[in-house]
C-alpha cells in the first residue's frame, strides 16, 4: 500500500494521535493547499482546493495534536 493509502488508512481510524502535519499531507493529496494571509493569521488556517471549498482548523499547539472534532470535519468535507 502506498504512503497516501495508509494515511488515509490511519486517518480513518479517527486516532487520538493524528498530528496537524498528518492533516496537512493528507489535504494536499485531496488537492488542498493552506491559503497565507499574511504574518498575523495566528493560529487560524484555510485550506482551499481548486473549487475553492474552505477547510477552516486551528493549529493545534503546543503539541500538534488534532482534535477529534477537527479530524470529524475534515472527514465530511473530504466524503470519506
Amino acid at each position: 500500500m502506498s504512503k497516501k493509502g495508509k494515511l488515509v488508512e490511519r486517518f480513518l481510524k479517527m486516532p487520538k494521535d493524528f498530528h496537524y502535519d498528518e492533516a496537512v499531507k493528507l489535504l494536499g493529496n485531496f488537492g488542498f493547499e493552506e491559503v497565507k494571509k499574511g504574518k498575523t493569521s495566528g493560529s487560524r488556517v484555510k485550506f482551499e482546493n481548486a473549487g475553492g471549498v474552505p477547510i477552516m482548523l486551528h493549529k493545534p499547539h503546543p503539541s500538534g495534536i488534532m482534535k477529534q472534532y477537527q479530524l470529524k470535519q475534515i472527514k465530511e468535507i473530504l466524503e470519506l
